[in-house]
């Protein structure tokens, strides 16, 4: 979801679903399951009907995703338009915050169980090792450059949102046992910023100086999402978005938009070992206003995007695609006229068009063997889940004291349980996607 300036491979992005959002993890708070900034939930085993899927994080997840594809394609043009590059940074802000806020909120029920661990490595890491090598391919059939080697431990591009989401998903037990998990996070975020020796490997620097917004994410609870979904907040939100973009226009000549991606060391970028700490807490601050405002403006009705919402993750890592065939085959500066304002208009319509054809449910079942791989044959049984099928397909232990009635009467007794058991697996499952 970040992408660096020109020339650089690696981009941070989700959705989502949650990336991958939700999808290594069943959602909380009865709501049904959500796509990663982060892909859909697998299905979980039989139960009663679970509550209407709340349409609001859907949406939200829709419209963040549609962010990050034209931020991405921005980048290709922004050069020499102040006003363009003020939008990219006001954006680059709070799109992943609010990627990575949600997946820890929609995180908070993971406790290491077998069926949650095997949605982890089906729901993440097989589409990270697809797409990291697809990526890496694309890359050289489109540069020419086939000396470029394939590096399971250095995210390419995107793909180090589905890394981050694995590990900060693996770490949420140690959260939740922690005293004071957010100033913990914190202090992991500063440390990471002023360190060098955190190197590239999974993109670590990345990872723990997003690691906040996680935690926040897994402290929160329905009635804070509340908050930001009154009229109060929508009404807040308007002046909190000019005014915030007001002030990007006046410091985006000197910004550094390294800031922005959070993928360096402080010494990487010249600066004062200080202003690490400094511009860490004052970016967290402003995401975090600036999440909320974006919260309060998302329609909490069912709209004709809000069924894309549950397929961010295609979106995500297919835009790619797009962005970096512009990027290797220099489109932009054959084609100067996508430099000027009309281009510009004409490449975010394109883009937020790609994204939403990506998101819609033909192509997610198209790539439903990588983003939703089923791979039974790679995982043990899980008792509890074998169990629990073994009781619901069991027959009715009889009465005591009932004899068994002769002949026809008796056939008909058990053929209705059956049909009454029948009927209530149905109705159980009904709740389900």
């Amino acid at each position: 979801m970040f992408q660096a300036p020109h020339g650089n491979p690696k981009t941070p992005l989700p959705p989502v679903e949650d990336p991958a959002s939700a999808a290594a993890n069943p959602p909380p708070h009865g709501v049904d399951r959500a796509a990663r900034p982060g892909g859909g939930d697998a299905a979980g085993s039989a139960g009663p009907a679970r509550k209407a899927r709340d349409p609001f994080f859907d949406n939200a997840k829709y419209l963040a995703i549609v962010l990050v594809a034209i931020a991405h394609s921005w980048e290709l043009v922004m050069d020499g338009s102040r006003t363009t590059r003020a939008v990219y940074m006001v954006v680059y802000t709070f799109h992943m915050p609010a990627f990575i806020l949600v997946s820890g909120y929609f995180s908070r029920s993971f406790a290491g169980r077998p069926d949650q661990v095997k949605r982890l490595l089906t729901g993440l890491v097989v589409p990270y090792l697809v797409f990291e090598t697809a990526y890496t391919l694309f890359a050289s059939w489109a540069t020419g450059d086939w000396d470029r080697s394939l590096s399971l431990t250095d995210p390419f591009y995107l793909t180090w949102f589905l890394v981050a989401l694995f590990l900060w998903r693996l770490s949420v037990p140690l959260w939740r046992s922690l005293k004071y998990p957010l100033a913990v996070s914190v202090a992991v975020a500063v440390t990471a910023s002023l360190s060098p020796a955190t190197g590239s490997d999974l993109d670590l620097m990345r990872v723990l100086q997003f690691l906040p917004f996680f935690v926040l994410g897994l402290l929160m609870k329905p009635e804070h999402f509340d908050l930001v979904r009154r009229r109060e907040a929508r009404i807040a939100a308007v002046p909190v978005l000019l005014a915030t973009l007001l002030f990007a226009y006046w410091i985006a000549p000197g910004m550094k938009l390294s800031w922005f991606y959070r993928a360096s060391p402080v010494e990487d970028m010249g600066m004062a070992w200080w202003t690490a700490p400094v511009m860490l807490v004052l970016l967290t601050g402003c995401a975090l206003v600036l999440t909320a405002a974006f919260l309060a403006l998302v329609p909490q009705r069912r709209t004709w995007f809000t069924a894309l919402g549950a397929g961010t993750i295609t979106g995500y890592l297919l835009h790619g695609f797009g962005v970096k065939a512009l990027d290797y085959w220099h489109v932009v500066d054959r084609q100067d006229w996508l430099a000027s304002p009309a281009g510009r208009v004409v490449l975010t319509v394109a883009a937020a068009t790609v994204v939403t054809l990506a998101c819609t449910s033909p192509v997610r079942r198209a790539l439903r063997w990588v983003t939703e791989p089923r791979m039974d044959w790679a995982f043990k049984e899980d008792p509890a889940e074998a169990a629990a099928a073994r009781r619901q397909t069991a027959p009715a232990a009889p009465q005591p004291g009932r004899e068994r009635q002769e002949g026809h009467e008796g056939h008909e007794g058990r053929d209705e349980a059956a049909v009454s058991r029948t009927l209530q697996l149905s109705r159980a499952g009904g709740g389900r996607d």
